[in-house]
């Protein structure tokens, strides 16, 4: 289980790189009027140049990559329940998703920028569980259907 864990957090290194990206990209669209800024001034101010900043982020979003590759393996657990798979799911997502906003200055270093991305992220999280929960629902709803009229 430690080295399918290992692998498939090795995998989702790309994907959190990838992801990090995104959000830089929609970071420039929102605050930057369209200029392109690869990680946000305060964090660039933080290094000696812009490269070290980048590189940084960069290995940020390596971690959360890998992180949040490990964490989908809880839906694998087959003997717990679906409120125990979630809580852990998110809790875990959680805890890497907020140092890595936090470090790299995508949000207000304060208690109400925490407080705004916990509702941001739990909002986030809630809708992409509620559309994975009723796909795979009438995907099993569909395989049910195909079962008996062969029975």
């Amino acid at each position: 289980m430690k080295k399918q864990m290992f692998l498939s957090g090795l995998k989702g290194i790309p994907n959190g790189i990838s992801v990090g990206y995104v959000i830089t990209i929609i970071i420039s669209l929102l605050v930057r009027d369209g200029d392109y800024s690869p990680v946000v001034y305060t964090l660039m101010n933080q290094f000696e140049n812009e490269i070290s900043a980048v590189i940084f982020q960069t290995a940020l979003f390596a971690v959360m990559g890998f992180v949040n590759s490990v964490a989908i393996l809880v839906w694998d657990m087959e003997d717990w329940g679906l409120l125990k798979q979630t809580g852990t799911h998110f809790f875990v997502v959680f805890i890497t998703m907020f140092p890595v906003a936090y470090f790299s200055h995508w949000i207000e270093r304060s208690f109400r920028g925490f407080v705004i991305f916990f509702c941001i992220a739990t909002i986030m999280f809630a809708v992409v569980w509620v559309i994975q929960y009723c796909t795979w629902k009438y995907k099993i709803k569909k395989i049910n259907e195909k079962l008996g009229g062969k029975l």
